[in-house]
């Protein structure tokens, strides 16, 4: 399975708690970066990944169940966390189907962030789109893109899974094609690692497990400011999760309809959702 995906996390050199988590497992994926500090932050992606993992007993993700999941760890955060502010990103991917053909669905929240490899493999493309001032600076030409990396508000984000508001995540579909890689990564990483870098060590290595390893160690040596998460997915998880279903004993996992036929290769799109867990 390291041949299909691979997860790696590190504190880094200067914070003492890892309050970043990570769920890597068929069929579904999720990077999660804790604010708030330490009891709230660490407390609130641990919570946000525990409901995403209840989605592995399913065989394919359609966005309610996603959007179902948000809720329910919105309202657990509400919950929980009565004292102060806090809250988490989460950032993640999951297989699905569009006339019976595999599709990536990949949802955000906050600005961890979804990268697509290239088939050159020499460059790769941003699928999320962050949820911050510096983005929204960018998006009405205030700023270009090289400055928003330097930027003194670079990290404040405006929506999260938090205690204050209801999640309001963007989803996107891809389909899934041969060669295939998808990365998924806390700020810990784009902080400290010029794009082309992070390319450069992803599409050398020798498999994801590798490739997750490797930028997280150079994103520790190259200052390690902050924690750092990453995941690499492949299109061979296709093939994993095709036998985990041939191989199943008991009955395939209910999958809600999905009215949606076709949606935009990289276009964000709203759907009105069924709210499981209103909160």
């Amino acid at each position: 399975m390291e041949q299909a995906w691979g997860a790696a996390t590190n504190s880094g050199r200067k914070r003492r708690v890892n309050e970043d988590s990570y769920l890597a497992s068929l069929p579904i994926f999720v990077v999660a970066d804790g604010m708030g500090g330490h009891k709230r932050g660490d407390l609130a992606s641990a919570i946000a990944i525990d409901e995403f993992s209840k989605l592995c007993e399913y065989s394919v993700i359609v966005p309610e169940l996603v959007d179902a999941c948000f809720q329910r760890a919105s309202q657990r955060l509400k919950n929980t966390l009565t004292e102060g502010l806090g809250g988490t990103t989460v950032c993640g991917v999951a297989l699905t189907l569009q006339d019976g053909a595999p599709y990536w669905l990949l949802f955000n929240l906050g600005d961890s962030r979804a990268y697509k490899l290239n088939t050159n493999r020499e460059s790769m493309t941003q699928i999320s789109v962050d949820h911050s001032v510096v983005q929204e600076l960018v998006e009405a030409g205030v700023v270009s893109r090289t400055q928003a990396s330097q930027h003194v508000e670079r990290h404040v984000i405006t929506k999260a899974l938090e205690t204050v508001t209801n999640p309001e995540p963007d989803y996107w579909m891809l389909p899934v094609e041969a060669g295939d890689q998808i990365l998924l990564c806390s700020d810990g990483l784009c902080d400290e690692l010029q794009d082309q870098e992070i390319v450069d060590i992803w599409a050398h290595a020798p498999n994801p497990q590798a490739a997750a390893d490797r930028l997280v160690q150079a994103a520790v040596e190259a200052g390690g400011r902050d924690n750092v998460t990453v995941v690499v997915v492949t299109s061979d998880v296709v093939g994993f999760a095709a036998g985990h279903i041939q191989e199943s004993t008991g009955p395939i996992s209910a999958i809600p309809s999905m009215d949606d036929t076709h949606v935009d290769l990289l276009e964000p799109f709203s759907r009105t959702l069924p709210r499981h867990a209103r909160s």
